[in-house]
């Protein structure tokens, strides 16, 4: 009987983290809300806060015909050059703890960007990698 209930405790733990409930997914999960939450509100410090202080890297089409981004290092200035005056949403997020101290996300983002006086919609997918960086998630 012993054995029995062993064997099905470990079933149910090994669901529960084979779900997607790991706390480490749990927690970039909600970094990822915080993230977006303080792009939308040109909080660029805490944008900042959130990325890798070594480093992002990026890769998406822009109107220069770029595709992969060189590494940028985060800063306030940066983001508000970047700003775009628009909103973004983060829809179906899913993280996956691909190693310890990592964590890919993928989700759909849709938004509205104004640029020159001219406002377009946008849905995308993006993935995210997030590092365990000082005891904190960041991006990567």
């Amino acid at each position: 009987m012993k054995n029995a209930i062993l064997i099905i405790s470990i079933f149910f733990i090994s669901l529960a983290s084979a779900d997607g409930h790991l706390k480490s997914e749990q927690d970039v999960l909600a970094s990822l809300e915080k993230y977006f939450e303080a792009r939308n509100n040109n909080d660029y410090e805490t944008v900042v806060a959130f990325e890798s202080k070594t480093g992002t890297y990026g890769t998406n089409s822009n109107s220069d015909g770029s595709f992969h981004k060189p590494r940028q290092i985060p800063s306030v200035e940066q983001w508000k050059k970047f700003d775009q005056g628009g909103v973004t949403s983060v829809f179906y997020p899913e993280a996956i703890q691909l190693s310890e101290g990592v964590v890919l996300t993928r989700f759909y983002l849709e938004g509205v960007v104004t640029a020159g006086g001219n406002s377009s919609d946008y849905r995308t997918r993006v993935t995210m990698n997030w590092v365990k960086e000082g005891g904190k998630w960041v991006v990567k």
